[in-house]
């Protein structure tokens, strides 16, 4: 796995557990933190898959 996913990855988990955490303290914006997790997780599922077809 190259960095580039590692990173999108890590930063993604990172988002998704802070507004896991939002949502259960009921403070603003955990859906937004969530949705932006996903993104990121998402980002890198897609760059990992590029990666391995162009091998």
């Amino acid at each position: 796995m190259s960095k580039t996913v590692i990173s999108f990855f890590s930063f993604g988990i990172a988002l998704i557990i802070i507004g896991a955490l939002f949502k259960v303290m009921h403070w603003p914006q955990a859906t937004t933190l969530l949705a932006l997790g996903l993104t990121f997780e998402s980002l890198a599922i897609v760059i990992f898959a590029y990666q391995k077809l162009k091998k």
